[in-house]
């Protein structure tokens, strides 16, 4: 299972920054256009569909990524990142040109498309090109990408709305997708296809997409639009528990499934999966419900609160890159990221305990801050124990599956903290910490956000202490 690297530095360099582009697209646009949305409201007019610009790319990203992993084992990873390009640029041209709320969501569909799978394919084809031993600090540059532009993408969403006009979200995609496109294409051609022999098992492909498509909506109305407890949340949610039985019938039963019973069995892979989905949804969770506490608590307005985030991507980053570059070069790898998450969660309890205590918002940034670090640590480790545990014709199904779950659990814990912030965006509650002097009903609602987020790095230490620590295979660069 050896890898086979470009030539010299420079082309690997290259393969980098064009994969890294293509990452960048994907993460940016989960979030970018969350500021926006009033501005797009006002244009567009239908404000109560407005949901749907958000829902439907998620949807549309969560329910490919595992086929994308699929398609890039059985025809190769050039073809299916440069279709999957292709795809998510002419859907941000659809959005930007969209005449309507309804044109604008069935864009979005497009785009999520296109982008669910380049994040997991641009981890892959890495995999291909540098051995376990060196693929640590390239994750980490990807980790980098990925929550910079998550944190960014509000911040620019919202610049783009004020000052000139929304449809930039969108235009901003045809230059950064052309580049990728061109690097990608013509660096990649250099690299030796990698493509295995395998059966795309279609039956489970729809019934994965209905499951994981079903939860997705569900988690994303649930407290917004329905009630928790009304009829259209668990109507959805009963189906796509169904759908979920039934793909798991199938994969048992199925000649070869979309995601192999072979990976699964691998504990290694199981507490690699677990591990990042908590560690990461509790992340993003946090940075979602973050800016309403600093929007109250501070009066900042949106980009200002925007901004307050920065600190939370410089941990991530910090603990990536670190964990990344020490990787290779540690016998018991895990050390940095267990020592991370072990302070992190730490330190979310230390942020749930200063609530009402009068401290500054600067103690507060510290905290999370030291909390992110450990979130961020453990990311290229759980990455390339995964991949280095599975056999190559099983590479990009397996870092398509590891994606496709922590999308999920995103997903999920955006729903948990949303709840447990502002009561799932219910505007009476809203209101009342507006106007509550002593900041009683804040301080009670984010107290809870943040034992939320210490009860995820706590299980995501859980299991990334369970995870076997394998030897890493191959030879430093010189």
């Amino acid at each position: 299972m050896s890898a086979n690297p470009p030539t010299n530095a420079a082309e690997l360099r290259q393969v980098m920054f064009g994969l890294g582009l293509a990452m960048l697209l994907s993460a940016l646009d989960q979030t970018i256009v969350v500021t926006a949305m009033p501005t797009i409201a006002a244009d567009l007019g239908d404000p109560q569909d407005l949901p749907w610009i958000v829902t439907a790319y998620l949807i549309a990203a969560t329910v490919v990524t595992p086929l994308y992993g699929k398609f890039a084992d059985v025809y190769g990873r050039r073809r299916v990142i440069l279709i999957g390009v292709v795809t998510f640029v002419i859907g941000s041209v659809a959005c930007a040109l969209a005449p309507s709320m309804a044109a604008l969501a069935g864009a979005r569909v497009i785009q999520g498309l296109g982008g669910g799978g380049l994040i997991s394919l641009a981890q892959t084809i890495v995999a291909d090109l540098v051995s376990p031993r060196e693929r640590g600090r390239y994750q980490s540059y990807f980790a980098a990408v990925f929550i910079t532009s998550s944190i960014a993408g509000p911040a620019l969403g919202g610049i783009f709305a004020q000052y000139w006009h929304w449809s930039l979200i969108f235009w901003i995609n045809l230059p950064l997708g052309l580049a990728a496109l061109l690097i990608v294409n013509s660096r990649l051609k250099r690299v030796p296809e990698r493509r295995h022999p395998h059966r795309v098992d279609y039956l489970g492909a729809m019934l994965l997409i209905a499951g994981s498509g079903l939860l997705v909506l569900a988690l994303g109305w649930g407290g917004v639009r329905y009630p928790w407890r009304s009829a259209p949340i668990v109507g959805l949610l009963a189906a796509s528990a169904l759908a979920w039985a039934l793909f798991a019938w199938r994969t048992a039963r199925a000649e070869e499934p979309l995601i192999p019973l072979r990976i699964l069995r691998l504990r290694i892979v199981r507490d690699a999966i677990l591990s990042s989905s908590f560690g990461l949804g509790g992340f993003v969770g946090l940075s979602v419900v973050m800016p309403i506490y600093y929007e109250i608590c501070g009066g900042m307005n949106a980009s200002e609160s925007g901004l307050t985030l920065i600190p939370l991507m410089v941990g991530t980053v910090a603990g990536a890159t670190v964990s990344g570059r020490l990787m290779g070069r540690l016998t018991h790898y895990k050390t940095v990221p267990l020592l991370g998450l072990g302070a992190g969660a730490l330190a979310a309890l230390g942020a749930a305990a200063m609530m009402g205590s009068g401290r500054s918002l600067l103690w507060l940034n510290a905290l999370l801050t030291v909390t992110t670090f450990g979130i961020g640590a453990m990311l290229p480790v759980a990455t390339v124990s995964v991949q280095n545990a599975v056999d190559s014709r099983d590479l990009g199904t397996a870092t398509a599956s590891m994606q496709f779950f922590r999308q999920l659990a995103a997903g999920a814990a955006v729903a948990l903290f949303a709840a447990l912030a502002i009561g799932g965006g219910r505007a009476q509650l809203l209101e009342e910490m507006k106007t509550d002097v002593d900041g009683a009903a804040l301080f009670s609602s984010f107290r809870l956000v943040f034992l939320a987020l210490a009860v995820c790095v706590g299980l995501s230490l859980l299991f990334l202490a369970r995870m076997e620590e394998r030897p890493l295979r191959g030879e430093r660069r010189s």
